[in-house]
């Protein structure tokens, strides 16, 4: 299939999934007329690309874990030894994150708290 189709099939714009390529998270074949051309499998791709850009990976480590994942049913399953090491360490990186943010939110909280009442009232009446 043609890229316009694995957008359509996938909800994914054109651009993006010419993204992906460039990351080396796909790799269509090339026509003579120098068009992409998609397997059936890529739709699955695309769709575990999706997945794993919402858990929070990047680009970069996709490319280097998806050769190692495999569907089964509606979830995603390791198949290499070194990619859980590897997950653990990123799902740290994001609890982490969450932490930082969480401090960050109760820092604005008590800044936000101190306002005087009128200054208060004028800033909810925007």
């Amino acid at each position: 299939m043609r890229i316009g189709e694995l957008s359509r099939r996938t909800g994914v714009h054109e651009r993006l999934l010419r993204y992906y390529e460039e990351q080396h998270l796909l790799s269509p074949r090339r026509r003579p007329s120098g068009y992409r051309e998609y397997d059936e499998a890529d739709v699955d791709t695309v769709r575990r690309i999706r997945g794993l850009l919402a858990a929070g990976l990047n680009t970069a480590t996709i490319a280097t874990i998806l050769p190692c994942l495999r569907q089964e049913r509606d979830r995603l399953v390791p198949t290499c030894p070194d990619l859980l090491a590897d997950l653990l360490r990123e799902r740290e990186r994001i609890t982490q994150a969450i932490t930082d943010l969480r401090t960050s939110r109760r820092a604005l909280d008590d800044v936000i708290a101190a306002a005087p009442a009128d200054v208060a009232e004028r800033a909810a009446a925007r």
